[in-house]
């Protein structure tokens, strides 16, 4: 029998990155709805995730949490899913999942809390500057349909996401390469279905507020 698999999440986080990637693998598991301020800060759910956020997992008796770890735990756990790279896509898709952990989110949340790295201080940022994290996105995108190559990956889940959401959001510039990526990327059972999920939910918290 299978180690059960349970998703703490809130479906108004980063959550959903985490929901798209377990409805990609299509493998059975249960969800736990954390509110922020409450659940999320309760001593059981400080015992899986001490930071007290979410997204997290536990598979048996792993805990994986941050939502780059998890795409790429459950696309190595399960590998009849078919998101883990090949040895030819390996590089590229290391390469660009943790330039959005780092350099790409770093860069997007100073941006939007109003800092902009000095430019004699640039070399102290991990990123440089908000243009060149613009710039080196735009070729990371341009360079092949997907992420790691011309297939889906786990790396295009994580990516992907952090496009979308900022082209929504606005905390990314509008560029055609960027709407031209999520629109690839997005076109998935999987991804409408995990939103599906993730909607309803909402809905309910806020109904119940």
């Amino acid at each position: 029998m299978s180690e059960q698999l349970t998703f703490y999440t809130n479906p108004m986080s980063r959550g959903r990155i985490a929901r798209w990637m377990l409805e990609e693998t299509g493998v059975p598991y249960t969800t736990e709805i954390l509110a922020f301020e409450s659940s999320m800060k309760a001593p059981d759910y400080l015992a899986v995730n001490p930071m007290g956020k979410v997204p997290a997992i536990r598979h048996g008796k792993t805990v994986v949490t941050e939502c780059a770890a998890i795409c790429a735990y459950l696309a190595e756990t399960f590998p009849e899913a078919g998101l883990a790279p090949t040895p030819e896509e390996r590089g590229s898709y290391y390469r660009w999942m943790f330039f959005a952990a780092g350099p790409l989110e770093a860069a997007v949340t100073n941006k939007a809390l109003g800092f902009d790295t000095p430019a004699d201080k640039s070399r102290m940022a991990g990123y440089g500057s908000f243009a060149d994290v613009m710039n080196t996105l735009e070729k990371a995108v341009s360079v092949s349909p997907f992420i790691a190559g011309n297939r889906f990956t786990a790396a295009d889940v994580y990516v992907g996401s952090h496009v979308a959401w900022g082209l929504g959001f606005g905390t990314l510039e509008k560029r055609q390469a960027f709407a031209d990526y999520v629109a690839r990327v997005t076109d998935r059972p999987a991804y409408a279905k995990a939103n599906a999920i993730d909607e309803k939910a909402m809905k309910a918290m806020q109904k119940s507020a």
